[in-house]
Formats: structure tokens, sequence, C-alpha cells
């Protein structure tokens, strides 16, 4: 039966170009005579220091990517018993940023992608990035890469765009999940914000106020609207024999004029095909 060599830690996590070490307690009796026994760690950097059937191996400074030390004895029998130890040799993102697949403002109900880019860092394996909206969580992808070495790795993630995105923060963050021999709380690194700009398809309720003017009286109707920006206060002229459309929620309050037709649907026509002067219209 082997009594395999006992790692203290288990899992080596370091930072690259940081100073590491283990503590390996080879076995209690089953290699026992030590002096008829090998005992040794075997590792292509370091050194290991021996005492009884403990050994501790050290790095001053581990700049090697991929490497698995292991500790081992080989008892009179010539019956050998190891176990090797994962070394997770980590570096955190060089910089985080965010960009989106269009500039300018964007449109409401229309879809767009978030890239959230992270330089240079390992392993990508265990990088886990999270998109905000805000403090709100969107979404969270995972590297598919193995490499142990530094690379780049880029994430997307789609969302559509809505009216209360408008002026909102995007942002991403890149955490290295290094487990729980890991540094706690784990290396994060973040983008920087990106705020929104967004342009309704629909507008706000307004007042649309249509003042007829004839020789003899003045008429008037009111209708809800959607269709100008809230801040926009002007005067149209509007000269005889015109036809302009609105997009229309609501009806006509009061008013029904000789010569005028409504098409009641998705939009209101107005026809003005004899008055003879000039047709005002206020938008607030």
């Amino acid at each position: 039966k082997c009594y395999k060599p006992v790692l203290t830690p288990s899992t080596l996590v370091v930072k690259y170009g940081d100073p590491a070490s283990t503590r390996c307690v080879a076995c209690q009796q089953a290699c026992l005579p030590v002096n008829e026994t090998i005992i040794a760690v075997e590792a292509s950097v370091g050194k290991t220091t021996k005492d009884g059937t403990t050994l501790t191996w050290t790095v001053d400074r581990l700049t090697q990517w991929d490497l698995t030390p292991k500790c081992f004895y080989t008892d009179v029998n010539n019956h050998q018993c190891l176990t090797h130890l994962p070394v997770i040799v980590y570096q955190p993102p060089e910089n985080v940023s965010i960009s989106l697949n269009h500039t300018g403002p964007l449109t409401e109900h229309t879809e767009y992608i978030l890239q959230c880019s992270v330089l240079n860092v390992a392993p990508a394996g265990n990088l886990v990035v999270t998109f905000y909206r805000g403090q709100t969580q969107l979404g969270q992808k995972r590297a598919t890469s193995t490499s142990k070495k530094p690379v780049n790795e880029s994430f997307t993630l789609s969302f559509n765009a809505s009216k209360e995105d408008n002026g909102a923060q995007f942002w991403c963050e890149a955490k290295l999940e290094l487990g729980a021999d890991g540094p706690q709380p784990p290396p994060v690194v973040k983008s920087d914000s990106l705020t929104a700009t967004v342009h309704c398809k629909f507008k706000p309720l307004f007042l649309f106020i249509v003042m007829i003017s004839t020789a003899n009286e003045n008429m008037a109707f009111w209708i809800i609207i959607y269709n100008r920006p809230i801040d926009n206060i002007f005067i149209i002229e509007i000269t005889a024999q015109v036809t302009f459309n609105v997009n229309v929620k609501g009806e006509l309050s009061h008013g029904e004029f000789p010569k005028f037709e409504t098409f009641l649907g998705n939009e209101l026509h107005y026809f003005f095909s004899s008055i003879t002067t000039a047709v005002t219209v206020w938008v607030f």
C-alpha cells in the first residue's frame, strides 16, 4: 500500500515574479529507515531543504508559467509513492476596457453589442468577466482558453436599448477566480464607464393645438400626440390647400369643421382644401 506524501498547501497559487514555497511530509512510517529511503522533491526550479521525512521547497522568484513539482519517496522495497503539486502562476489583467459596436446615440428597441477587452492576463482559464449597467449585473462570461501564459481576451454581450438606458453607465470587470488557495478577495480589474445616450422611437405626450382663423370666426381643437421633443416650442405657418400627417394618440376633444375630414387609424390626416387664410399651428 502506498501512503502518498502530503503537501501544504495542496495547490500553490502564486503571482508571477513572487516567491513561493510548499511543505511536503513524505511519510510517517512507510519510508523508514530514512537513511535507506530516497525522499525528494523534483522540480525544474527552486531548492529543497530536508528535515527527516519533511521537505520544504522554495523559489525566490517564480517566473515559470508551466511547472508541476512532485514530492516522492522510494522505500527499501523500491516502491515509489508520489504526490504532484498543482501550481497556478497568475497575472492580473494589465488593462480592462469596454466598447460598443456603435458610435453616437443609441435607438430604443435596437440590439447592440458590448465588448469587454482584457489585456495580458493569466491563466485565462480562471478568468470571469462581468458586465454591468450601473450596479446591475447584466451577465457573465468565462474564457475558453487553456493557455497558462498571458493572453488577450475579448468578451461580448448583446442587449436591447431601452429608455431606461439613457444616461446609464456601462462597464465591465475582469476577475481571476483562483480558488481557496488563491488570494482573497480574488484579483479584480475594472474598466472605465461608457455612458449611453438613447433616442426613443416614441416621444413623450404633448398638446397639439391648431387655431384656424377665418374672416368670421376662430375655431380650435386639441389632439394628444407623440411627435415632438418636449423642449421644442415653435410656431408653423401653413397656407391653404395643405396636407400634413402626425402620429396620434387620442381623439379630437371638440369641434367639427365643414371643410375638414378625419381618418382615424395610426395617423390622422388633415385636409384644408378650401381655407383661404393662413393656418397657424402651435406645438407645445
